[in-house]
């Protein structure tokens, strides 16, 4: 299997588990839960910022808060939104600025992670996360 295979693969099962669990979550969560999730997407829309800033915001917090999960998913909506390679380690670099030295491991992650996306795309793969704008 490629590397390519793989890091499909891991995508499938990422989006896989979040939207079975944020179903398990949006079956059972009260009114605070589901407008929590309702407000998580919302920030995400375009306003004075553009999604694609929204996006490289949400993953600068996400890799300086050290969520691997939050940062696939902004590396895929990044790569969705046209993000380029420039763009993105610049906003990593702010990442490793902010969280310094303790981000490197999911810097080292965010990177093959995006170039893995790129090539997805690239290649004519959907990285669609069905329902993107549920809670990440």
């Amino acid at each position: 299997m490629t590397m390519t295979e793989d890091t499909f693969n891991d995508l499938q099962e990422f989006q896989d588990y979040r939207k079975k669990m944020n179903e398990i979550i949006h079956q059972n969560g009260n009114l605070v839960t589901k407008r929590f999730f309702n407000l998580d997407g919302k920030t995400y829309d375009e306003g004075a910022l553009n999604v694609k800033t929204k996006e490289l915001l949400g993953l600068v917090a996400s890799t300086v808060l050290r969520c691997d999960d939050c940062i696939t998913y902004h590396i895929v909506r990044c790569v969705q939104e046209k993000v380029s390679k420039d763009e993105f380690f610049e906003a990593m670099n702010v990442a490793l600025i902010v969280g310094g030295s303790i981000v490197i491991p999911h810097f080292r992650r965010a990177v093959e992670r995006f170039f893995e996306c790129e090539r997805l795309q690239e290649q004519g793969v959907d990285l669609d996360l069905a329902s993107a704008r549920d809670s990440t």
